[in-house]
């Protein structure tokens, strides 16, 4: 079985699982997401007491719902918070606790907030980043990771990277329900593993084996992706007129 198949048929498994064990969250159907679970909240409280995360001053969090409180806890904490934008189709805003009032910073951490809330920032803009979050459907103890199936957390990456912006030993971390975790997940050469995850339970150092993507293996991307994607085709076109 092919390493997609196999990632499929995990993904199907904790999507049924969460549902089956009363676990999941809103927003639902939790299949095709990143997906919300009870508990989110006191993952988020865990992640957020681990010493990288303290420091960080600049942090990347995904925008999906599970990761709803630590980007809270984030701008409660006078952190930066980096948001790309769902599928990567409007860019990233930059959601900044100094130019937002208190009032204002549960909305601003919500989906809906971050265009109302946030600054755009172009390739230009965007900020080094201390630390990055990225959601996730389940993970393994050592640090394999499997998202939803669409790749975008994979390509924010490559992109920060290809930019500069994240140094390769910058902390990469997920929070997920205990059901999340799994013995084992196949690794390809884009995916992109986590070394701390953090659950309503426990917090794991991964110690992960696995590379990270130096940045964005152009080659496994169609073309109809770079279309899609403006903040991709924009790169790509930076980097032929370099190498040109």
């Amino acid at each position: 079985m092919s390493a997609a198949a196999q990632k499929a048929r995990l993904r199907a498994a904790i999507w049924e699982r969460l549902e089956r064990e009363g676990v999941a969250a809103f927003p639902r159907p939790i299949v095709g997401r990143i997906p919300n679970f009870r508990g989110a909240a006191a993952a988020a409280a865990r992640l957020a007491a681990e010493p990288a995360f303290v420091a960080a001053r600049t942090v990347k969090v995904n925008p999906d719902a599970p990761q709803l409180p630590l980007r809270l806890r984030a701008l409660q904490a006078g952190k930066c918070v980096l948001v790309p934008t769902p599928r990567l189709r409007g860019g990233f805003f930059l959601l900044d606790p100094a130019r937002i009032a208190p009032a204002h910073w549960r909305a601003a951490a919500s989906i809906a907030g971050f265009a109302r809330h946030g600054v755009p920032l172009t390739l230009d803009e965007l900020p080094s980043i201390d630390l990055m979050v990225l959601g996730a459907v389940a993970v393994a103890p050592d640090g394999a990771r499997v998202g939803k199936g669409e790749g975008y957390a994979e390509l924010e990456y490559a992109v920060l990277r290809t930019l500069g912006r994240l140094a390769a030993t910058t902390l990469l971390c997920t929070t997920v329900h205990d059901i999340q975790i799994v013995p084992a997940i196949p690794v390809e050469p884009f995916d992109v593993p986590v070394d701390i995850v953090a659950t309503p339970t426990r917090v794991l150092h991964t110690h992960t084996p696995y590379p990270r993507p130096p940045g964005v293996l152009w080659e496994y991307l169609a073309p109809e992706r770079l279309a899609a994607m403006p903040v991709l085709a924009e790169l790509r076109a930076r980097q032929g007129e370099a190498g040109g």
